[in-house]
């Protein structure tokens, strides 16, 4: 078929960075302090406030955040974890860490995230805990995920990678539950390249995390080389390394104080796209519930392959001839080769999830967009639409 030529390519993602984090950068690496320090500690402090928790740990990643929190439960071999198949590998892979079974959950239909309703279906006598995911920046049916756990006597841990800053029914995404993981990696609606943080109100379950944390030693470097510091320490557990550094959390503390700035150009760029998108001929834009101010770390729009004659790849593959951008989130965690042949995951399982997957294209969403490469987005799905109808 025909398409239309672009030369200059619009990318997917690009970082939404000032020559602010780029000098707060510099001031730590002229301060003669670069690893976990007095700007880390700052960066906690000053993300518990914004998200009203009691506690915020900083750490290298989200994996890592959720990887703490597990261990903060008492996960164990054996036990099990109820979790959406439709989600980075990351969410599950940190239950394997323990011997334990990632048990997989089918997504909802409207909004794609964990489906309450299937939760039951996948509880045994080994369910230890829930790891709901708020895929894109939605946040769950957070009452129906707490009610299941409170009545079966379970932990819950977030996982809240995409959801910064979000919230549900007027509460903020890290205040429904006692333990909740967030994402900094570079796509993410707040970042510092690589990194994570995880938030409780739970004095004993801060208190394990900050231990393990690193080397489950009980001072950390900063304190013992600081002036009145001492040499000495004690190992009191096998603990991890998995704490974020001060050249990292400067970059967080600028990006957080633009933090509502940027998710409200995020959600004008989404508004854009509905507004222009609603209706198109062989595809669905994303819902959005009256109950959660959504973070739109994705903007993702489900194609019909019974409306148009080529499918979700071929829709792609056009859209990047014409300089777009795009990507794919996620491959159902069952359909890849590990949670079949390791789990006995089955193509078939997870209906919803399978047909969204199908269909599922995420789309160009970052402030530094203009309103001509939003509108360069928009025509070529308007293009694609009328070019390949059945």
């Amino acid at each position: 078929m025909t398409t239309l030529a672009q030369t200059d390519f619009l990318p997917f993602h690009r970082p939404s960075l000032d020559e602010r984090e780029i000098a707060a950068v510099v001031d730590v690496m002229r301060s003669g302090w670069l690893t976990t320090g007095a700007k880390a500690h700052e960066f906690e402090k000053n993300f518990a406030a914004f998200v009203g928790a009691r506690y915020a740990l900083a750490v290298n990643s989200c994996t890592a955040a959720l990887h703490l929190a597990l261990d903060a439960i008492g996960l164990k071999s054996g036990d099990e974890v109820l979790l959406p198949t439709l989600t980075f590998t990351a969410t599950a892979e940190v239950v394997t860490y323990f011997g334990a079974k990632p048990v997989l959950v089918d997504s909802e239909p409207e909004y794609f995230n964990l489906d309450p309703d299937d939760l039951s279906k996948r509880l045994t006598r080994r369910t230890k805990a829930i790891l709901p995911v708020h895929f894109a920046g939605h946040p769950c049916k957070m009452d129906e995920v707490l009610e299941f756990a409170d009545r079966n006597g379970l932990a819950v841990v977030e996982d809240a990678a995409h959801a910064f800053p979000a919230k549900y029914k007027g509460r903020n995404v890290g205040t429904l539950s006692p333990l909740t993981a967030f994402s900094f990696y570079a796509t993410k609606t707040l970042t510092t390249g690589e990194g994570g943080m995880i938030v409780t109100d739970d004095q004993d379950l801060a208190a394990r995390m900050t231990l393990m944390r690193l080397h489950g030693m009980n001072k950390d470097a900063w304190k013992r080389y600081q002036q009145h510091g001492s040499w000495r320490y004690d190992v009191v557990a096998p603990g991890f390394k998995y704490n974020l550094t001060d050249l990292q959390a400067a970059i967080g503390l600028v990006q957080l104080e633009k933090a509502e700035s940027l998710r409200l150009e995020r959600a004008r760029i989404a508004a854009r796209y509905t507004q222009a998108l609603e209706g198109l001929v062989g595809f669905q834009v994303p819902r959005v519930s009256d109950e959660v101010q959504h973070a739109w770390h994705l903007y993702v729009v489900v194609m019909s392959p019974e409306i148009l004659s080529i499918d979700r790849d071929e829709v792609i593959d056009e859209l990047g001839k014409r300089g777009i951008g795009c990507s794919v989130h996620f491959i159902p965690l069952h359909l890849h080769s590990y949670y079949k042949q390791t789990w006995g995951y089955v193509r078939g399982q997870f209906p919803v999830a399978e047909k969204y997957f199908n269909g599922c294209i995420s789309l160009p969403i970052y402030p530094t967009m203009t309103d001509a490469e939003i509108d360069r987005v928009i025509e070529a799905f308007r293009d694609v639409s009328l070019r390949c109808r059945k």
